[in-house]
């Protein structure tokens, strides 16, 4: 029998997991990692963040060391687009137009970001944050005393903003809905980010719509639905991101806001498996269909897909969990709060940067925002994971530890 190769499509976070795993897991043919980018896997959080900075280099910040990946014999396709997917054939059509069979595909694809259709949205100085490349690109427009104007009040877009207030930018951070994280936080974590972010002189404007992006050849304003215009020497849209799933579904592949994945991280090919920021599967702990944009889960549905391709299936079932580093805030975040109807505060958001947010629908709990508070987080994590009891009642007083109030 000749040797089987397994192409992995996509190399991130998730692809680099899974071609290490799988490799470890027992797979002793190909393994080939291919990824649009011509350069080898490098960690996505800091690019809004030490990479922006200039803190850190890319040689600083590889997903893993490249002496691990060559131990492992870890090929790689780098610099090439895969354009089509021949299922029945087995073949991925490439860019430069050649071919490449697999016996085993992974579809470890990301997502992109959103895009606006604006007048002057494709000027010198507008760009999108998603890549390498992106924050270079950023990067030539920073300077002590310019103007960014970031579009989004989402984690990136506030992410990049305080990176940029403490390089000595003017930052204006643009959100068209009423708050800033509207759509994955309770108001009160959303005025504590507000108001952090203007008390280090950064200008948050909700309910703001942009209208035009405006200047000669190059970005030097941007306009507003309420008739405002802001300078700006670098416009940053961080307006949310979307799934890559043309491959999948051009395919044939079942796609649903994400390519959808069983437990066992399998497509509806027998032969193709998916994991990360691409894929939509089902949460046993949440009992719904769920695609998250989370390096955690990326990581460990990689694990999954992996354990899938070498013939030892173990289901997914893990807990979703994320971060957001502001100037010295860190936000540490267990579950997921969509569905909420009563949240718990502990602690004082108003006259301190150390607090928490435990959501409940009804009874059970969904999710927490541990802000500048490890021990919330990691209690957090272990209820929901254990679908342990808490007592509510008592969750409010600060005094009380919460470890203390759980039943076990």
């Amino acid at each position: 029998m000749s040797e089987q190769k397994c192409i992995i499509v996509g190399a991130s976070h998730a692809g680099t997991q899974l071609a290490l795993s799988l490799r470890q897991g027992g797979w002793e043919g190909r393994i080939v990692l291919a990824g649009d980018e011509p350069v080898k896997p490098y960690q996505r959080p800091p690019l809004s963040k030490a990479i922006l900075s200039g803190e850190k280099s890319l040689e600083q910040i590889p997903i893993r060391p490249a002496a691990v990946l060559e131990k492992a014999g870890i090929e790689f396709l780098l610099g090439r687009r895969v354009e089509a997917i021949d299922c029945a054939g087995k073949t991925l059509q490439l860019d430069d137009g050649t071919t490449e069979t697999y016996d085993k595909l992974a579809l470890t694809l990301g997502a992109y970001p959103s895009t606006i259709s604006l007048t002057g949205s494709d000027k010198q100085g507008v760009y999108y944050l998603r890549k390498l490349a992106d924050v270079e690109h950023i990067r030539t427009r920073i300077g002590d005393k310019k103007s960014v104007v970031i579009v989004g009040g989402g984690y990136i877009g506030l992410e990049a903003g305080a990176v940029l207030r403490q390089l000595g930018m003017s930052v204006t951070i643009l959100e068209a809905l009423p708050r800033v994280l509207q759509r994955v936080t309770a108001p009160v974590v959303s005025e504590f980010y507000e108001r952090l972010h203007r008390e280090h002189g950064v200008r948050v404007m909700t309910r703001t719509l942009v209208t035009s992006i405006e200047g000669e050849k190059q970005v030097e304003h941007v306009h507003c639905a309420d008739g405002s215009a802001l300078d700006a020497d670098l416009v940053i849209i961080a307006v949310g991101v979307l799934p890559h799933t043309r491959l999948a579904a051009e395919a044939g592949m079942a796609v649903e806001d994400g390519i959808l994945v069983d437990e066992f991280a399998c497509t509806s090919d027998p032969d193709i498996v998916a994991a990360g920021d691409c894929t939509r599967h089902y949460n046993p702990i949440y009992q719904r269909r769920v695609r998250l944009e989370s390096v955690q889960n990326a990581m460990d549905q990689a694990k999954t897909a992996a354990a899938t391709l070498n013939g030892n299936p173990q289901p997914y079932h893990t807990l979703p969990w994320f971060w957001s580093d502001q100037f010295n805030v860190k936000l540490q975040i267990a579950g997921l709060s969509q569905g909420y109807d009563n949240i718990v505060l502990r602690g004082d958001p108003d006259n301190s940067s150390s607090f928490a947010v435990f959501y409940f629908e009804g009874d059970r709990l969904l999710a927490v925002d541990a802000v500048n508070r490890p021990g919330e987080f990691m209690a957090g994590k272990k209820i929901l994971l254990q679908n342990l009891p808490i007592d509510k009642t008592r969750l409010a007083d600060d005094s009380v530890a919460v470890k203390d109030l759980i039943d076990f």
